[in-house]
């Protein structure tokens, strides 16, 4: 019981440091402002790349068609070899919008080694853009609904504070039991290990971007290499956001990541089983395919987001039956503690998905699935089944189709 309390004060001790000194990564700050004011509202290219999309693309497409921007707007959809008739509902939706002229569609040529589906696909649309391609670039996903003014925001933050890449966190959805306690902690893990704070910070070498809502400038991703520095990338939007950082400028891009509530994922998100086919996608490869990380991870998620829970109910029952021991209570003690500082840093999170304040209690549970999940990617990996999405898979290097 003495070295469990011990261990408990160990969890304790890590968790007072992430909540003090990790970058406020626990706080959710919606700060993009309003559109400003500009005498001229530079040209956008919006990309979107579509593979097998023609169930969600009513919901998302139109609200993208219809950004209310002063600027030339183009929005070129690439079907990535949809079997579904993607091409066909895009083109539909188009006519029956007022601003359907926006629309080009671009037909993705075969993937090349070396390329993965997505950003190929973003490759295509780069290309399409043609010999006067606009100066900045929206990459979404064919999923994403923007609100009426999102791009305009985004183009302001862009302009006034001088950033290469500007990079919004979707809303993603979370209705039923397993998305309530898990799509909230994806956003709070994603958070922790890239803390926004020090993504936007000149100084820090923290780099990431939420894929589904990228702004860049496109002289700051040529300077960098273009998409083909990154070609084989399964984590593409934070390998985008690293790779704009440490190489958009001459001394390094500027970069900036936040949330908000007014670019929203339309795609269902309600069972265990849709969360768990997003994160083992990627969960190993964010290990950079390590089986040394693989150990570490486990442990580190054993004994931070476990081990305090462990402490309060082992300690308790030490108490009960061997009365009041020294042992017993410093056990207790520290779980409880450590636990009380998890629900802080997650409440917040659980807050701005607009779920009970109980559910930051059930941070342990969450934390020992994703645990689970990573363990599962790791062992798909090893069947050769890794970073299977959409009927492709991939392994350490990407295959062609």
């Amino acid at each position: 019981m003495f070295i469990l309390a011990c261990a408990g004060a160990l969890a304790l001790l890590i968790w007072i440091v992430l909540w003090l000194w990790h970058g406020g990564f626990w706080r959710v700050e919606p700060v993009l402002p309003q559109p400003g004011q500009s005498a001229t509202w530079p040209a956008v290219d919006i990309i979107i790349p579509a593979r097998d999309e023609a169930d969600i693309l009513p919901h998302a497409l139109p609200t993208i068609l219809g950004q209310d921007y002063a600027g030339l707007l183009r929005v070129f959809l690439v079907d990535d070899h949809s079997q579904d008739g993607t091409s066909a509902v895009a083109r539909s939706l188009a006519c029956e919008s007022a601003y359907g002229q926006r629309l080009v569609l671009v037909a993705a040529a075969p993937r090349p080694q070396g390329w993965t589906g997505k950003l190929w696909a973003l490759q295509q649309g780069l290309l399409a853009s043609g010999a006067e391609p606009a100066p900045l670039v929206l990459f979404t996903d064919a999923d994403i609904a923007h609100e009426r003014h999102s791009l305009a925001r985004l183009v302001s933050q862009s302009l006034h504070g001088d950033f290469d890449l500007v990079s919004l966190m979707a809303q993603l959805q979370a209705t039923g039991f397993w998305s309530r306690l898990l799509v909230p902690a994806f956003v709070y893990f994603f958070a922790m290990l890239y803390p926004f704070k020090q993504v936007s910070d000149a100084r820090s070498r923290v780099a990431g971007a939420a894929g589904g809502c990228i702004l860049l400038r496109r002289q700051a991703l040529e300077h960098a290499g273009g998409l083909a520095a990154i070609a084989g990338a399964l984590i593409d939007d934070c390998s985008l956001g690293l790779l704009i950082k440490h190489r958009g400028r001459q001394n390094g891009g500027r970069i900036w990541l936040g949330f908000t509530r007014e670019v929203i994922s339309m795609r269902p998100c309600a069972d265990l089983a849709t969360v768990w086919r997003m994160v083992v996608r990627t969960a190993f490869v964010q290990l950079h395919h390590s089986w040394i990380l693989l150990l570490g991870t486990v442990f580190g998620m054993l004994l931070i987001f476990l081990l305090p829970p462990v402490c309060v109910f082992a300690g308790g029952w030490a108490l009960i039956l061997h009365q009041n021991t020294m042992a017993g209570w410093l056990t207790v003690c520290a779980g409880l503690c450590g636990w009380l500082v998890m629900v802080r840093t997650f409440h917040p999170m659980v807050r701005w998905y607009e779920q009970g304040s109980s559910t930051a209690l059930l941070l342990p549970l969450a934390a020992g699935v994703y645990t689970l999940m990573t363990v599962d990617s790791a062992l798909r990996f090893l069947r050769g089944a890794g970073g299977a999405w959409k009927g492709r898979t991939y392994g350490e290097e990407v295959p062609q189709d």
